[in-house]
């Protein structure tokens, strides 16, 4: 989209509530349908991760991240049609509310995330992410990604195998 236009539209989606459409977790973040639309869904996801990246565009804002590309995906049930296996912070529905938390996918999606929490609601889940974001700003390397952050200072546990990808670790 040419600059000159690309204010026009950020300004018109502002306007109609949207939000920030344009920051770099919101353009890097994907939900499925999840509830009410999938038969098979346990949670909502497309519905409710605008509301859950507003809060994590405020709180990456809070320590001078709002420029840093993460990669967020969410989904209603563990098919995980958005991928959230691949995800930095995947979010899986388990019931209304609750959700199994994954970090540590690959940005690029190259990389298995990690399971970190079983069953936990967002509040949980942002006082998790709060303590790694707030690390990530003053300790990340020159244009290094959160996940890559994460298994570099060893707040995660370097996936082994594909074998373990489910097994709970916490970050420290």
């Amino acid at each position: 989209m040419p600059g000159d236009t690309r204010g026009t539209y950020d300004a018109l989606l502002v306007e109609y509530g949207v939000g920030n459409a344009s920051s770099p977790l919101r353009q890097h973040s994907m939900a499925c349908v999840g509830l009410p639309t999938c038969g098979l869904a346990m949670a909502e996801s497309e519905r409710h991760l605008p509301a859950l990246v507003d809060r994590l565009d405020a709180m990456l804002a809070a320590h001078g991240l709002a420029d840093a590309p993460i990669s967020v995906r969410m989904t209603g049930c563990p098919n995980g049609c958005a991928r959230p296996y691949l995800a930095e912070i995947g979010l899986v529905g388990k019931a209304p509310g609750r959700y199994k938390l994954f970090l540590g996918g690959g940005f690029s999606g190259d990389r298995l995330a990690r399971l970190v929490l079983e069953n936990a609601d967002d509040e949980t889940v942002l006082e998790t992410l709060e303590p790694l974001i707030a690390a990530y700003a003053k300790q990340r390397r020159t244009a290094e990604h959160f996940a890559d952050f994460l298994l570099r200072t060893k707040r995660l546990e370097t996936p082994g195998s594909a074998c373990d990808f489910h097994q709970a670790r916490s970050p420290e």
